[in-house]
């Protein structure tokens, strides 16, 4: 079987490219998965700050129908003009179908020597079979930066795309880099109540094309697994599922729940903390989701659930009219849970973790993930995409950052807990990707997977035996990343099985590699000490660059490696000339940042700081931050720092699980190649991914990419592959 997608939201077509009379099977399933699109319940759409968008019922069952009407007149048109353009291009292609295994923060270095320990014996055939190369990674060394450059094979100044976090120029609050949600642009209010009209403003703000929508519009079909920056997802020949930056029922990027006895337990940073009490066995509490979209003023909606606890061996949850049975240190299947607002249910899918019984009781709960068999915002295409692998594998988390890292840190999750809950989110992603792999004959599978991404950034300490968080102790005795690694060794195994073909091309990649984050450095503090900064008296400490004196601030640093100069004309409260008293300030705050020393370790901080404008070329070079910090190993912006908060010191010691990262100078931290065919250039880099597998279909490389087609070495020429 072969996915043949197609451009309606809300259809996916199954075809079996080798048979000529299943035209009436075909009918069946189109007609099917039409039914499967047509949701029982009104849909929302939400987002950070956004609100929501609600359309009626009647409504959604109309515009589905409409659409599924117009694809079944046009099928047969665009399935003869796509097949004319697949066998055009098949017939100048060097492979059949290319997949490309993306394994987030892979280290080039920790790699090669656990390859040279023979610790990585399927990725050693690779090597030995193809090859295995550093990857160069972009300015800055960030997944959502590298990732965007990686499928639209671009310098972030022409995709937009600079770090996690900008600033919104009117007010100086950080906010995505990468989405722009914004609610309905009609409503109708009386008293209390709004009634929002129409749908909501979702934008992508990713510039550029990725390269399977050229790769579609030359006929080849592609299906793109949670690849980060792909929300919302874009229309294209072929079928995706996006991933980092997909919001959470809440609209946050990640909101946990944490019940407990235990009076006076402080904020929680990344989620909610809430009291509870014992009505003799029993708790009462309530879930907290998204805010009612029909009042003016925001209120959330609740769901009640109570937890009876007769038995310490046997705790029972009671949500949404079902009983759940709780096992201590043990997460629950995912959970259906639904908000309802007047006439609308808004599904959403969680997970709950009994931490504790007695003394005190302690209850964890995933943030609440956009359900994927009925999305409340669009996080798949076609829009049944989602439903499709939710009524194949059953429920799945669909949150862009989906591993806790922020309960960790907060310490409501254990190592084991945070561990666990990465592993399964890996096995959830791993069943998409071979099912990728069995349904596409011909043309591209791409799929990332996060685990050695979080797993890094939270147990580095476990290799870095000097990191700030042991505070003199001995560091546990085990090494997290080696076991991960390994892990992704088998997961090679599996992928080369089902790569065995010689017409099939497998590259496995990473964004960029890791490094230890030992010192957080408050580059707004720098920034005062040095006289670029001000801020208001009272209000050091406050976030969100709230409390900066704007009239006497020349520059300020938001996200994890900006610094942005306040610009007239730019910034709404600018004070710095564009013009040659820019470009002065640039030069000097990059030549004193330069030399910034850690007086504690007698060790430079800063490796390198770029020029934004001399280090993009492309449209969008001035929607970046003035200058990019690339960063020592070791040091990172501080957790202050990203929020847009000014501490009292320069230097910050990293106590926080989340002991290692990337975000420091992109030279360090080089990403991973291996393919199973040899490449033969001296110079590997990201963006030369997309232009490489357009070369391999026979696709010419657009004139706008930067990225360069790779040598890849071929025994065979394309015309035997295609008579085999």
């Amino acid at each position: 079987m072969s996915y043949c997608g197609n451009s309606v939201p809300g259809l996916i077509i199954l075809i079996n490219r080798k048979s000529m009379n299943k035209k009436s099977l075909k009918f069946l399933l189109l007609i099917l998965l039409v039914i499967l699109a047509l949701p029982g319940t009104a849909h929302a759409y939400i987002g950070p700050g956004a609100g929501f968008a609600i359309m009626g019922s009647f409504w959604v069952m109309f515009t589905a129908l409409f659409s599924a009407l117009i694809a079944i007149l046009t099928w047969p048109i665009r399935f003869i003009i796509r097949s004319i353009k697949g066998r055009r291009a098949f017939a100048r292609s060097k492979v059949k179908k290319v997949v490309i295994l993306g394994l987030d923060g892979m280290d080039y270095g920790l790699a090669e020597k656990m390859l040279n320990e023979g610790k990585l014996p399927n990725f050693a055939k690779l090597r030995e079979q193809g090859c295995f190369k550093p990857l160069q990674t972009t300015v800055p060394s960030i997944s959502p930066v590298a990732w965007s450059s990686f499928q639209t094979g671009c310098n972030p100044g022409k995709h937009n795309i600079f770090d996690f976090l900008t600033r919104d120029k009117k007010t100086y609050c950080p906010k995505l880099s990468s989405v722009d949600i914004r609610g309905a642009s009609r409503n109708i209010s009386f008293g209390k109540y709004n009634i929002p009209f129409g749908k909501s403003d979702i934008r992508l703000l990713r510039k550029s094309k990725p390269f399977w929508k050229t790769l579609g519009e030359n006929g080849i079909f592609s299906n793109v697994l949670r690849v980060p920056i792909t929300f919302p997802p874009e229309k294209f020949y072929g079928v995706s599922l996006s991933g980092m930056c997909v919001p959470d029922l809440r609209g946050s990027q990640g909101m946990f729940s944490y019940y407990t006895t235990e009076q006076n337990n402080g904020e929680r940073t990344g989620g909610e903390h809430f009291n509870v009490t014992r009505n003799g066995e029993r708790i009462e509490a309530r879930l907290v989701g998204p805010d009612n979209p029909f009042l003016k003023e925001a209120k959330p909606l609740t769901i009640p659930f109570t937890v009876t606890t007769s038995d310490n061996s046997k705790v029972e949850l009671k949500i949404g009219g079902q009983t759940y049975q709780l096992d201590k240190d043990v997460y629950t299947e995912w959970i259906t849970v639904e908000f309802k607002a007047g006439p609308v249910k808004i599904s959403g899918i969680c997970k709950f973790l009994l931490l504790s019984v007695a003394p005190e009781f302690e209850l964890y709960v995933t943030p609440i993930n956009i359900d994927p068999a009925k999305p409340a915002m669009p996080i798949s295409h076609p829009a049944v995409y989602s439903t499709y692998l939710a009524k194949s594998q059953g429920p799945f988390a669909t949150l862009g950052l989906a591993e806790d890292s922020w309960a960790l840190n907060e310490k409501v999750l254990v190592d084991e807990s945070f561990i666990e809950q990465c592993e399964l989110s890996d096995k959830e992603r791993e069943y998409m990707f071979f099912d990728s792999l069995d349904k596409v004959g011909r043309g591209l599978c791409v799929c990332v997977f996060d685990g050695t991404d979080r797993l890094q950034h939270t147990f580095w300490r476990d290799i870095d035996h000097d990191h700030p968080i042991h505070q003199g102790n001995e560091p546990k005795d085990r090494n997290v990343i080696e076991e991960l690694y390994v892990r992704m060794d088998r997961l090679v195994a599996k992928t080369m099985e089902k790569c065995k073909s010689d017409d099939t091309l497998l590259m496995i990649i990473s964004d960029h590699g890791f490094s230890t984050f030992r010192h957080g450095i408050d580059l707004n503090r720098w920034l005062e000490d040095n006289g670029y900064l001000r801020i208001k008296d009272g209000t050091r400490g406050d976030k969100y660059l709230t409390g900066i004196d704007w009239s006497q601030t020349k520059a300020y640093a938001v996200g994890l490696t900006g610094i942005y100069l306040n610009l007239k004309g730019r910034e709404s409260q600018g004070i710095v000339d564009s013009g040659q008293e820019a470009d002065t300030l640039r030069d000097e705050i990059a030549e004193k940042l330069s030399a910034l020393n850690d007086p504690a370790a007698n060790e430079p901080a800063i490796k390198n700081v770029y020029n934004a404008l001399k280090t993009y070329k492309g449209p969008y070079k001035n929607e970046a931050p003035d200058l990019i910090v690339g960063y020592n190993k070791g040091y990172r912006a501080s957790w202050e720092t990203a929020v847009g908060q000014v501490t009292e010191e320069v230097f910050h010691p990293n106590l926080k699980a989340w002991s290692g990262d990337h975000c420091i100078d992109p030279t360090l931290v080089p990403g991973v190649l291996f393919c199973n065919r040899p490449v033969t250039d001296d110079r590997t880099r990201l963006m030369d991914i997309g232009p490489t597998v357009l070369d391999m279909f026979g696709v010419e490389v657009p004139a706008y990419m930067d990225g360069k087609a790779l040598k890849v070495a071929f025994s065979e020429t394309p015309d035997k592959i295609q008579k085999g």
